[in-house]
This record gives C-alpha cells, sequence and structure tokens, in this order.
C-alpha cells in the first residue's frame, strides 16, 4: 500500500507537468486511502483552488482545519476560500440590476465586510466594498475601503483613480 507521500509526490510530479486534474485525482485518490489525514486534505484544497474548483477546495479545506485541531496555516487557508466565495456571492448581486437594487447593494456591503474581515488582503474584496458602498451613497465608508485597496497595492493607478472619482461624487451630492 502506498503511503501518503507517495501519493503527494505523484501528485506533486503532475503539478510540475501542469496537470492539475490528475494531481487532483492522486490527492482525491490518498484520501480514499488516508481519510483522516489533514495535510492531504489541506494539498487537495490548494490544488481545487488554484484550478478554480471553490466547491471542492472548500471542502477539503475545511476538512483539513478540523482534522488538524485549528492548525493555522489550515485555517488561514480556509478563510481566504470563504472570502473568495462571499466575494464572488456579492459580484453577482452587484451585477444584478433592476428591482431591489439598494437591498441587493447592502446584502453585498454586508458579504464584503465579512469577506475583508476573513481575508485582508484581498484587493478585490476591498474594492468591491468600495463600489457597493459608493452605489449606496456611503461616500466615508466607500473611501476608507478604496484607500484599504490602495494601501495594498499602491502602485495600481485605477485605485488612486477610483479613490478620485469617489471624492467627487461625495463632493458633488452633499
Amino acid at each position: 500500500m502506498m503511503k501518503p507521500e507517495d501519493y503527494m509526490q505523484q501528485a506533486y510530479r503532475c503539478i510540475l507537468q501542469n496537470d492539475f486534474e490528475q494531481a487532483i485525482r492522486w490527492f482525491e485518490s490518498a484520501i480514499l486511502a488516508y481519510p483522516d489525514h489533514a495535510e492531504l486534505h489541506y494539498r487537495c484544497s490548494i490544488t481545487h483552488a488554484r484550478s478554480q474548483h471553490l466547491g471542492p477546495a472548500l471542502e477539503h479545506a475545511r476538512k483539513a482545519a478540523q482534522l488538524s485541531g485549528g492548525t493555522e496555516e489550515y485555517v488561514l487557508h480556509l478563510q481566504t476560500l470563504e472570502a473568495k466565495q462571499l466575494s464572488t456571492q456579492a459580484k453577482a448581486l452587484l451585477e444584478q440590476a433592476g428591482n431591489g437594487t439598494h437591498e441587493r447593494y447592502v446584502s453585498a456591503a454586508a458579504l464584503l465586510k465579512e469577506a475583508v474581515k476573513l481575508d485582508p488582503l484581498s484587493v478585490e474584496a476591498h474594492v468591491m466594498l468600495a463600489l457597493a458602498y459608493s452605489d449606496l451613497n456611503e461616500f466615508d465608508r466607500a473611501i476608507k475601503a478604496v484607500r484599504d485597496a490602495i494601501s495594498l497595492d499602491p502602485q495600481n493607478g485605477q485605485l488612486h483613480q477610483m479613490y478620485q472619482q469617489i471624492k467627487q461624487r461625495k463632493n458633488s451630492i452633499q
């Protein structure tokens, strides 16, 4: 019988060849053989996340954090994925137009506040939060969110432009 390390070695060989689907199959096989091995779930989650499979990535990240008794690295990975899921849900709300738009912006802002709490380094979550607040005419909150994004990515000219646009909107409405 193969040891967990053997499976991981096979999976990494696939990853080096950019064959992430085959790597996932190796990790899944390893997990079938060793269902309580936290690191296998963690590595499988990372590979799923790289392949944009958010559902399975979250499932394995939760299992890894649970099995490891809350190993910090695993918990941080899980929080990053949960933030990404919340951001994705918020983005869908922000992209819907029509009736009930105000409520959708309020819901999106709540999801994004939670996403930023889970993953304070997510520039995308900060930017979407700034947009949601701006659309709700909550300019001070929007300005803070865009400033947070700028502090994470100071070279991004679009963020500086967004900051100016929000300030202009605030001044034109007041």
